[in-house]
């Protein structure tokens, strides 16, 4: 990490993250499944597609993505002239990782007829061989603007996909990944909440299993789930995502106990509900790559301008 960066924790290292963006012209965009003290100091705060918007208006000269890697490389494909740099280049993605390009193209081959509706957790080769780009926020609008002729490939997560089908009633041919932090929630753990909470609302992602879902009182994308949190009439709430989350709804539903759902690994788990690549980002981190522009989001311009395309559709749909 460096000494420079270790002693600055001690300082004032959010001050001169601030000074480092000012001088460079730089923005700060960051999930909502980081640590807090990244979300405290992000110049915009939002999931998936907040991001990818906010990216696509920016008029820095300098992206800071505070997220995992395909995020970051959204941010590069609609701004291919602007220095993308992320905190760590090894913050990935269980998701994207389940869906290798060389795989996702042969599968489209197999259905030559078939429109591809792929999650925007994918990498920029995978997008680059979609029709559209979604996120778990806008997918049902994008999956229903598909012609009722045309069957539809829907990747790489089949629990958002599975979802999808029930609440459109839309038949698609599913790829089989999945998000390793949704897939984990513990459906004793949630009888149990329930039971100690009866009068509790659950909320839940719906990267989340199906087995669990069918006990959400609330399903919805990071943000609507954020925005459910403050506005349910229930004062306890049980959260089923990535527990970052919880930073914001703490802030926005101050008066409200936030009871976070947790996986079941030997009967004890205290973290496998965040997820490892989110957390591998710091505030040290985001003050090294500002410094230093560094490590940076580089790719082909044809990767670009194929990756491109799917993605302006869903944003034009959204």
């Amino acid at each position: 990490m460096g000494n420079e960066a270790t002693a600055l924790r001690y300082g004032d290292i959010e001050e001169e993250i601030r000074r480092l963006k000012k001088e460079k012209n730089a923005v700060l965009l960051a999930h909502y499944y980081q640590d807090g003290e990244i979300q405290d100091i992000a110049d915009f705060l939002g999931d998936s597609l907040q991001l990818a918007q906010k990216a696509k208006e920016t008029t820095a000269d300098v992206i800071v993505f505070a997220g995992v890697h395909f995020m970051a490389e959204t941010a590069k494909i609609l701004n291919p002239d602007k220095i993308v740099v992320v905190p760590d280049m090894e913050a990935g993605c269980s998701l994207a990782d389940s869906c290798p390009a060389d795989r996702f193209k042969a599968w489209r081959e197999r259905h030559p007829e078939a429109v591809s509706v792929t999650y925007i957790n994918c990498s920029a080769a995978v997008k680059a061989e979609s029709d559209y780009i979604c996120t778990s926020s806008n997918a049902p609008k994008i999956v229903a603007s598909i012609p009722a002729d045309k069957p539809i490939l829907f990747a790489p997560d089949r629990n958002l996909g599975r979802w999808l089908q029930k609440k459109i009633g839309r038949e698609m041919i599913l790829w089989q990944g999945t998000c390793i932090v949704h897939e984990t929630f513990s459906e004793r753990k949630l009888i149990g909440l329930r039971e100690r909470h009866p009068e509790a609302e659950f909320i839940a992602h719906p990267e989340c299993e199906e087995h669990i879902l069918r006990y959400a009182d609330f399903i919805g994308s990071t943000t609507a789930l954020l925005k459910r949190a403050t506005e349910s009439p229930k004062q306890e709430i049980i959260v089923a995502t990535e527990t970052g989350i919880l930073h914001q709804m703490k802030k926005l539903a101050p008066g409200k106990t936030l009871i976070p759902l947790e996986g079941d690994e030997g009967g004890s788990c205290s973290s496998c509900n965040e997820c490892p690549h989110m957390k591998r980002n710091s505030l040290e981190k985001v003050y090294l790559a500002l410094r230093d522009l560094e490590p940076r989001i580089e790719m082909s311009e044809t990767l670009l301008e194929r990756a491109r395309l799917p993605i302006e559709r869903m944003l034009a749909l959204s």
